[in-house]
């Protein structure tokens, strides 16, 4: 999994840059999220905007993430397309993750 960073305060943006998450990737999309976390950043916002698919290895490693972070930071999502928006309500982790529209709205809503 490729991701562009930028960084808006001390909110790391991290954008997918691969359209799927799946099983083929989703360790080392898990394992790279968890370096950000390792790394220092409690408010992260992962942009999906760029992501057209995702299956359940792909949530479980949002959700070991989300877990990894704990309570001592914030990890966020934006930009979810319709596709993958619907996966996220169909299992109900739109009511686990907080998701915004656009990274501008998520970063606005943890400065």
């Amino acid at each position: 999994m490729r991701f562009e960073e930028s960084r808006v305060g001390s909110v790391l943006v991290a954008r997918a840059l691969d359209g799927r998450i799946a099983a083929d990737i989703a360790p080392r999309f898990k394992a790279e999220l968890a370096e950000y976390i390792t790394q220092g950043n409690r408010s992260i916002v992962l942009d999906l905007a760029g992501v057209t698919f995702i299956d359940s290895s792909g949530l479980g490693a949002l959700v070991g993430s989300l877990k990894a972070m704990g309570k001592e930071g914030d990890f966020v999502l934006s930009g979810a397309k319709a596709a993958v928006a619907g996966v996220f309500r169909l299992t109900r982790m739109d009511k686990v993750f907080r998701m915004y529209e656009t990274a501008d709205d998520a970063v606005a809503a943890l400065s």
